[in-house]
């Protein structure tokens, strides 16, 4: 059975944990000698050559999320171009104009919400994800790490607010797959991952892939692969993904998209079996894997 590391609420008041040293992280994680846990080892020793500590991440359905979201916002410079428009927060409101489905959007906190006020929360979940990354920015100006670490720790203290952060993502995401099969409808270039979401009978249409998937995410279940793809697009994020149980095949490391763009910034993401995702941080002097 593989092994999965994940981090108790009640271990960690934060939903990220601090830096550790990732083959002291591997060690303890990974004592046995199974094929797997050895494998495992080899794997974070491998990892190891290029960054030089991880961040354990809360284990829920929301993991992939947070895991994401912590490293775009760490790293964030000024606000995302999608974030400068001016109907970003407008989002909901003109969605919800055209497309009537999308009032059964399911919210963690209030599954029972009236329809009616679905575009005032979501609404409010996205200008709380400006206002996060307009505040991550002034973090990042900071130049003493004690100082930076403590900063950054405080915006992910707030389990609330965190909450409505994913849930304004997993908004983002259908905003997207909207965008995707519109395109493709009218014979507009789409990436390939596009081409294999709307071929699942679960999600043929944004309508089936917010009823069986991203109304999931966060209550049942987390991201698929391919979902991943779609988080990568929503946020303009190369999401690079370090997958330990792939550690001697080409898909070690996978990218999401498969072919980046260049104007794209980086977030880099480590796995054991495709469901839970910590993070690494600290890059080492540049080494082939």
């Amino acid at each position: 059975m593989l092994h999965t590391c994940k981090m108790s609420s009640s271990a960690y008041k934060l939903s990220v944990a601090p830096e550790m040293d990732i083959l002291e992280y591997s060690k303890k994680e990974w004592r046995g000698n199974t094929p797997v846990a050895k494998s495992m080892r080899k794997g974070y020793e491998a990892v190891a050559r290029k960054f030089a500590s991880i961040r354990q991440v809360r284990g829920d359905n929301y993991c992939a999320l947070r895991a994401t979201l912590f490293q775009a916002l760490s790293q964030a410079t000024q606000l995302p171009c999608w974030m400068q428009s001016e109907d970003f927060t407008m989002l909901p409101e003109n969605l919800l104009s055209k497309y009537d489905w999308i009032k059964q959007w399911q919210l963690k906190e209030k599954p029972s919400r009236k329809t009616g006020e679905i575009s005032d929360e979501i609404k409010e979940y996205l200008l709380l994800l400006k206002k996060k990354v307009g505040k991550w920015k002034c973090v990042s100006d900071i130049k003493c790490p004690v100082e930076k670490q403590e900063a950054c720790d405080e915006l992910f203290k707030n389990e609330e607010e965190e909450y409505r952060l994913y849930e304004a993502l997993k908004f983002l995401m259908l905003n997207t797959a909207i965008e995707l099969y519109n395109d493709e409808k009218n014979r507009r270039r789409v990436p390939i991952f596009s081409l294999l979401l709307f071929a699942c009978d679960t999600s043929s249409s944004p309508c089936q892939l917010m009823h069986n998937h991203l109304n999931q995410i966060g209550h049942s279940g987390g991201l698929e692969q391919v979902e991943m793809f779609l988080l990568a697009y929503a946020l303009q994020y190369t999401i690079q993904v370090y997958r330990l149980y792939k550690f001697s095949t080409d898909e070690l490391i996978t990218f999401h998209p498969s072919n980046p763009e260049e104007d794209w910034p980086v977030v880099t993401l480590i796995t054991e079996d495709d469901r839970h995702y910590n993070i690494l941080v600290r890059t080492c002097q540049e080494t082939m894997l």
